[in-house]
């Protein structure tokens, strides 16, 4: 594809699935080498990276949702929580391909209209749902080891699967800027059908998009994690300094906690800056010009980073959750068992087969009956 100088370029964006209606979210010409240089790289290596990030990702979350299905006993509330964590980063991961198809295409959109807005109102439908639903596990640990006593009537699996079910929705209507706005246009200068957000006709939904991602999709969420977390490290303290109160679950069980919302704000952190940077251009604040090419580049890293997040929760949960790693040694000591009977099973025939066969005094039917031995 060829690329225009910034001064010709329409006040579009294609570059990602968080791309803005923003002069600078284009590649400048070839002939600035430094510039074409770095986006050639980006484009080189993104695709890669996505369909990398979107497999392991995928098989990872698969996993940990397996297990929480397979496992016999019922969930608790954390586990809830965690489910539905997974879930989201799951369908989230599912909707990344199709943007490394699109940069492999040259941001040709070969997939229509329809999966235009889908696939990238359900990417901005599980980031709000991702977010939330580490607020749930932060508030609900803070229940567990500051309210002990309103926990009690608090915490139950139904409120739960309420609050998730809850979270979804919130989701969905958090992301109608992305369905109203997502589109597929043709842009004869670059003779690309390219999947957009296109602000033309309501510039005051970019500027509402970018604080709600900023404010309702990061602020607010951290500043809860943050109050949570340091009541819980305040409650533990106090314990343990009082009456010598240490309990290794609950701790190991907030350490978990701890890090997955670390991992979150470290791969999520410098998209939100990026978002904010640019908002700081469109109220003319910030130098547009000044600022396009960092803003260029920012935001093409920072947004695939941040997809990161979804590919390594599910590392989190096997190193570091000890329930979960029980249901797991619980399934496979459940299926070594069964296997280890259904081969008694049949050393058990083969013995009574051969005894029989031997002495030809004993009637099968009497000694031998296969349901009995299932």
């Amino acid at each position: 594809m060829e690329y225009k100088p910034m001064e010709s370029m329409k006040p579009v964006s294609v570059a990602t699935p968080w791309s803005e209606n923003s002069s600078a979210s284009l590649p400048l010409t070839p002939s600035e080498s430094p510039v074409s240089a770095e986006w050639e790289l980006i484009q080189s290596i993104i695709p890669p990276y996505i369909f990398t990030l979107s497999l392991l990702g995928i098989l990872f979350n698969s996993f940990i949702l397996g297990v929480f299905v397979v496992h016999k006993d019922r969930l608790t509330i954390a586990e809830i929580y965690l489910s539905n964590l997974a879930l989201a980063d799951f369908i989230l991961l599912c909707g990344l391909p199709f943007w490394a198809m699109n940069i492999l295409n040259k941001f040709n959109w070969a997939y229509g209209d329809a999966l235009c807005k889908i696939v990238n109102s359900v990417i901005i439908i599980n980031f709000y749902t991702s977010i939330y639903t580490l607020v749930m596990i932060s508030i609900d640990r803070y229940l567990v080891l500051v309210k002990t006593m309103k926990a009690r009537w608090l915490r139950r699996t139904l409120y739960a699967k309420v609050i998730c079910f809850i979270l979804w929705i919130l989701g969905l209507l958090l992301s109608s800027p992305t369905i109203v706005y997502r589109k597929v246009m043709y842009f004869e200068e670059y003779e690309t059908m390219s999947c957009i957000l296109d602000y033309t006709h309501g510039s005051s939904w970019k500027l509402a998009h970018q604080i709600l991602m900023n404010v309702v999709g990061f602020i607010l969420p951290v500043l809860v994690i943050v109050f949570s977390s340091g009541n819980i490290i305040k409650a533990l303290f106090q314990r343990r300094e009082s009456i010598g109160f240490h309990d290794t679950n609950d701790r190991k069980a907030t350490v978990l906690l701890y890090a997955v919302t670390l991992l979150f704000l470290l791969c999520w952190g410098p998209f939100q800056v990026f978002t904010f940077l640019d908002t700081l251009c469109d109220v003319q604040v910030l130098d547009e010009m000044l600022w396009s090419h960092t803003l260029d580049i920012g935001s093409q890293v920072s947004v695939y980073l941040a997809f990161l997040n979804s590919t390594l929760n599910p590392l989190l949960y096997v190193f570091s959750g000890q329930y979960f790693r029980r249901k797991v040694s619980a399934i496979y000591r459940r299926t070594r068992h069964h296997r280890r009977g259904s081969d008694m099973t049949i050393y058990q025939r083969s013995v009574v087969s051969t005894y029989i066969n031997r002495t030809e005094q004993i009637n099968t039917t009497v000694i031998f009956n296969a349901k009995d031995q299932i």
